[in-house]
């Protein structure tokens, strides 16, 4: 990429900003509120649980969720020994037996600290890829998508400093204009990345942001604020601490984000309109529309928004996000959700029907579904399906999408159980010998140069285009344990941890099977390492996962018919 990035933010002290939104970011209050030692309000954080009671409930009684009994009683071991508040059971890697007498975790966390980055002094991040051998181009950047799970990591081991930075620094990244060629983006947009550059001569330090004019393809990544909202949610969940999110920049900038996705237009679904290459597969993967992981992303960042913002302070925007949850999960459960009756029901449509007693709603020709669905189908299992619009059903699996929809309890229970289920049934196609696949099936030939525009980087079963990635483990184990499916966590980082650090974590990995390792696969990837050590200490004190998980509110969510498949 392009190292041609916005214009400087931050620059000698002082910041760059749009009209109006600058005066509320003096560095000085923020040095000042993060040098304050931190205490916690008791009642302050009793008021913001009481506000997620539900989600609660699931973190502070996590055994009573998993069906393997050597499980629940591992939890409940962990319990007996560890104070419930505090959810971290490690402590700095380098004092504790744990990471001592496991090399893997060891390497992962050395690994993971050489990625870190400061500004001014202080940690803000981490870069995406610490591989020497091949060019950096924008690897050396630290993205938004790509520190939440080394932020997760961080927060585990008791480590917050860097995540509070890094909210705060990319927060005031947002307030900054934004421009690609002559035309202005939404105020809310937050960067796809940033970076630190140092200039000698002045002997001072500079945050630089990419909002997508270096990115390939010129896109502007829509899933970075949502992100940062579902992240803001994790630290004060796991900190106990809601007096960052309380702060008047983090209200705005959750209000700015949110501004951008719910207001009314021409749009007669509740899901979010995005372009190809707006998200983790920002290349061109025809997945323009309304995209799963998206609106997956939308709907936990939605719901996160719910139990930070001040409803005080503006109940016509908690109103809205209320509304907007409603609708979005009908339509979600309604239409992107396949099993084997719903998959046969789509292959009896009838096409141009009229008026509001309209079965095939979309007007998706039967003659569209691929082939390779029908095999790939279980009996038992389904899964939300890439993208629903008119007249196009997507029916490849995504897991990113899939994992978001079951810890948002975007999914019922049922739906995420079934999620689970085809995961098990089709493990070669979707975890193989390295996990895990970002989509599945691959495109090939003439589709390939279509869709792809004749990607090379991503031909089949490389990239985004059905490759493997580690990366992903910590969603699939988050969503194992909500779900009461550890074993399958358990197998998948065994695979893991046979390769992954011997082939100094790779990028992602290439092939039906995942069996090579990526051909343009940068190696030390951050989000790679940091997804393991996620995955591994989540597997060992299941109560992390209230930082990234939400139990379904029943008052609020439709709820639709069960298919067979869910009932089983």
């Amino acid at each position: 990429m392009a190292m041609n990035f916005t214009e400087n933010i931050y620059q000698n002290g002082s910041m760059k900003s749009v009209e109006n939104s600058g005066s509320i970011f003096e560095i000085e209050d923020i040095l000042k509120t993060l040098d304050r030692p931190r205490t916690i309000n008791i009642e302050r954080n009793r008021s913001f649980d009481e506000r997620s009671m539900s989600e609660l409930s699931n973190c502070l009684s996590p055994r009573q969720f998993f069906k393997d009994p050597e499980y629940s009683a591992h939890v409940e071991h962990l319990e007996s020994i560890y104070s419930p508040s505090r959810r971290s059971v490690f402590n700095s890697p380098r004092e504790n037996g744990y990471f001592e007498s496991h090399a893997m975790v060891a390497d992962a966390w050395e690994a993971l600290r050489r990625s870190m980055v400061h500004f001014r002094g202080q940690p803000v991040g981490t870069i995406a890829a610490v591989d020497h051998s091949v060019e950096k181009v924008n690897y050396d950047q630290v993205f938004v998508r790509d520190f939440v799970p080394s932020a997760l990591a961080f927060l585990m081991n008791g480590e917050h400093e860097i995540v509070k930075n890094f909210l705060l620094k990319t927060l005031r990244l947002q307030s900054g204009e934004k421009r690609i060629d002559q035309f202005k983006l939404g105020e809310g947009v937050m960067p796809a990345s940033f970076k630190v550059l140092h200039d000698p001569v002045r002997n001072n330090e500079t945050l630089v942001a990419d909002f997508g004019e270096s990115a390939i393809g010129r896109v502007a990544p829509v899933d970075s604020g949502f992100w940062w909202i579902i992240l803001l949610r994790a630290y004060t969940k796991h900190t106990g601490d809601s007096s960052l999110a309380e702060l008047p920049e983090c209200q705005k900038g959750m209000r700015l984000i949110l501004s951008l996705c719910i207001s009314e237009g021409f749009d007669t679904f509740p899901t979010l309109l995005c372009a190809d290459g707006c998200s983790m597969i920002d290349r061109r993967m025809g997945v323009y529309g309304y995209p799963i992981e998206i609106q997956a992303l939308f709907f936990m960042a939605l719901r996160c928004a719910l139990l930070l913002l001040k409803q005080d302070d503006g109940k016509e925007l908690v109103d809205q996000i209320v509304n907007r949850l409603h609708a979005l999960s009908f339509h979600m459960r309604s239409y992107f959700w396949l099993d084997s009756k719903q998959l046969n029901d789509i292959y009896r449509y009838k096409t141009e029907e009229y008026s509001h007693t309209a079965v095939n709603k979309f007007n998706v020709m039967p003659d569209s579904l691929p082939d390779w669905v029908f095999d790939f189908m279980p009996t038992r299992g389904g899964y939300f399906i890439g993208n629903v619009s008119p007249a196009r059903m997507d029916f490849r699996w995504f897991c990113l999408g899939n994992c978001v929809a079951i810890l948002s309890s975007l999914a019922t229970p049922e739906q995420s159980a079934a999620i689970m289920d085809l995961i098990e049934a089709r493990w070669d196609e979707l975890v193989g010998e390295m996990p895990l696949k970002i989509c599945y099936p691959a495109m090939e030939s003439h589709q390939w140069r279509i869709v792809t525009g004749c990607d090379p980087k991503n031909t089949r079963w490389s990239y985004h285009n059905g490759g493997s990635w580690p990366v992903l483990l910590w969603l699939l184990t988050a969503a194992c344990i909500k779900t009461g499916r550890p074993q399958i966590a358990r197998r998948a980082i065994e695979l893991a941890e046979s390769r992954l650090s011997k082939d100094h974590w790779p990028e992602y990995y290439d092939g039906k099977l995942g069996r090579y390792i990526g051909k343009q696969s940068r190696k030390f990837q951050t989000w790679s390492i940091a997804g393991y050590l996620v995955a591994k200490m989540m597997l060992e004190d299941p109560s992390h996962l209230g930082m990234i998980s939400l139990e379904e509110d029943n008052q609020k969510n439709q709820v639709i018919k069960r298919s067979a498949s869910w009932t089983s």
